[in-house]
């Protein structure tokens, strides 16, 4: 958990986006780590399933008819035999990757599970909830990095110093963030 928390803080320093479901485990270790950012540019988004999920003061509560279909369509057949709650536990999800409009694709997913899933044909019970977003972003082709598989960590940095290594605007020689930055890239 230790190992989210600094990248989450180190990613809202990039001025990324969290987007998270407020689930304990790994969604609250990246909403710590989130909140705990020093430069404090990245934003947060946490979709709940209902109002006052987890005890979230989050706004973001009303899972939309569209994101239900999407969620049906990820889920399968067996969608239409869960209850309500599950419906939008598991539709909710589809904000996390796609964001609010359910237009505006995540540029990765970061995530967790014992398991190590990292695309929809691995899904396997032990993915539980996650593994929706994660059959979610691997079908629109979103890069997922789960940090319980072997090499995956190696990945994700990889694909940071592709995405922000050679920023201007992360200065790794002045300040204690770039100091991290350099630190967790190494």
């Amino acid at each position: 958990m230790r190992w989210m928390k600094i990248y989450a803080s180190v990613l809202a320093d990039l001025g990324l986006t969290l987007r998270s479901g407020a689930a304990p485990g790994a969604d609250a270790a990246f909403e710590e780590g989130h909140d705990r950012s020093l430069q404090g540019v990245g934003r947060k988004e946490i979709y709940l399933p209902w109002k006052n999920f987890q005890k979230s003061s989050s706004q973001l509560f009303n899972v939309c008819e569209q994101a239900l279909e999407i969620g049906a369509e990820i889920y399968g057949p067996q969608f239409k035999y869960l209850k309500r709650p599950v419906k939008l536990l598991m539709s909710r999800n589809c904000y996390q990757v796609h964001g609010l409009t359910l237009d505006t694709p995540s540029k990765f997913v970061l995530c967790w599970t014992p398991d190590g899933c990292s695309e929809q044909s691995e899904r396997t019970r032990k993915t539980g909830g996650t593994g929706q977003a994660i059959a979610y972003a691997s079908s629109l082709g979103i890069p997922v990095f789960n940090l319980q598989r072997e090499g995956s960590e190696e990945e994700f940095l990889q694909y940071l110093k592709d995405e922000f290594g050679d920023s201007e605007w992360v200065n790794k020689d002045n300040n204690e963030f770039g100091q991290r930055w350099s630190d967790l890239l190494s």
